[in-house]
């Protein structure tokens, strides 16, 4: 059951981290006032977004001429996934 919470979350927050890369894009494209901050943009990866995110940043090319977003956006991955791998070899336990 906590699987599929766990796969369930993790599919909406990363929907959701390439959304706000795009929205953003689109924002910046218009010129608007109005921006998705970074620090959002960093949270969403935080809190389970990162693949979204960093798809979105490629994807959309935003945010790749910025060397912490290039950096730490797979960084945050990398170490998520290793979370994630940990979390569910004992959880199977």
């Amino acid at each position: 059951m906590i699987y599929y919470i766990l796969i369930a979350y993790l599919i909406i927050i990363n929907v959701i981290g390439l959304a706000v890369m795009g929205i953003d894009k689109l924002k910046a494209m218009r010129g608007d006032k109005w921006r998705i901050p970074e620090k959002t943009l960093f949270l969403v990866a935080l809190i389970g977004g990162s693949l979204g995110t960093t798809v979105g940043m490629y994807t959309f090319r935003h945010k790749t001429k910025h060397w912490y977003f290039t950096t730490f956006m797979p960084v945050i991955f990398v170490l998520q996934a290793c979370g994630i791998a940990w979390l569910l070899k004992n959880l199977a336990n």
